[in-house]
């Protein structure tokens, strides 16, 4: 909206002094016809906002165009400079919300205590995306406007329509009953119940969401970390789930990993490949997954998986072997 972009040109003048309208753009993402057009709008607002023609010039604000915000000691301003970089609410749809509102703390800090923080968060890394072991740490990716529509009905307590597409099988409407959003290791989950089941969907495999006006059939309160942990067990424990030991070349590690359900723990062995213990839905989906990575990971765990994929493979073998 355009009261926010305005918020925000303010913004950045304020902590970043003097910037072109091509810059403005940029960290605005919108045209410089349109910098233009909202400086006019501000200057004609009042604000103090004045622009120098030549090589260095740009816009500006006059000098101590500030406010004060006051109560917070330099730890409180750092952890919240340091709350900007993490990344559950990019998962949530909240990430350009996020970076607005740290701006907005941040300029709004004493003079003193906005530089300390700010120099002290700039000395602080929060999750890369690679560890030691170059393994690459790959955030999902969900759409802001589907995250935006599972959120406004988590919230309001209406029920909610998902386009899902669970592991290997087409893409389903289901509509649920919106309990929670849980976002673990960059990945996040909407915890719902579907008729008198609990249901736990991944975000990244929600392909389109439509909150229904309708309102959910749930509890006024809920204890979402109790949820979590009793889902968990559930998961690890129930159903027709599949637990698989595999070592895979840490290359491929998250390509096996986007197949699987869960990953229940992971090392590194002698040899630089890494052992993972996997979950997969069903016997039927390891096969298939395993198969897929079949030149690169090596299954140590159970028999009957190594057993079907050695069958796998001596057919395939006999097929495409030497004619007699």
């Amino acid at each position: 909206m355009r009261a926010d972009r305005l918020v925000s040109l303010v913004l950045l003048l304020r902590q970043r002094g003097r910037m072109t309208a091509e810059q403005l753009a940029r960290e605005l993402e919108v045209s410089t016809r349109t910098v233009l057009r909202d400086m006019e709008a501000l200057s004609a607002a009042g604000v103090p906002v004045y622009s120098e023609r030549g090589r260095h010039g740009g816009f500006a604000l006059l000098p101590d165009f500030r406010t004060a915000l006051t109560g917070l000691n330099h730890d409180e301003a750092l952890a919240l400079v340091v709350a900007g970089s993490r990344r559950g609410a990019q998962l949530f749809g909240l990430g350009s919300a996020l970076a607005s509102a740290v701006l907005k703390v941040v300029d709004a800090l004493p003079e003193g205590l906005r530089d300390t923080a700010a120099g002290a968060a700039q000395r602080l890394l929060i999750d890369p995306e690679t560890d030691l072991l170059s393994r690459r740490v790959a955030p999902e990716e969900i759409s802001d406007s589907i995250a935006a529509e599972i959120r406004r009905a988590v919230f309001a307590g209406h029920r909610l329509r998902i386009h899902y597409e669970a592991v290997g099988r087409l893409p389903k409407w289901r509509t649920v009953e919106p309990i929670g959003l849980v976002t673990v290791r960059d990945q996040g989950y909407l915890l719902a119940r579907r008729g008198t089941e609990d249901r736990t969907y991944r975000l990244s495999r929600v392909l389109a969401a439509e909150e229904l006006d309708e309102p959910a059939r749930r509890s006024e309160t809920v204890d979402l970390d109790r949820a979590w942990r009793e889902r968990n067990v559930r998961f690890r424990t129930g159903g027709d789930n599949v637990a698989v030991a595999v070592r895979v070349d840490p290359a491929h590690r998250e390509h096996l990993v986007a197949t699987a359900l869960a990953v229940a723990s992971e090392e590194t062995t002698e040899d630089g490949r890494l052992r993972l213990h996997v979950v997969f839905q069903d016997a039927r989906h390891a096969e298939w997954a395993l198969w897929q990575h079949a030149l690169y990971a090596e299954v140590e765990a159970p028999q009957w998986l190594r057993s079907s994929l050695h069958e796998r493979a001596a057919a395939v073998a006999a097929r495409y072997g030497p004619s007699a």
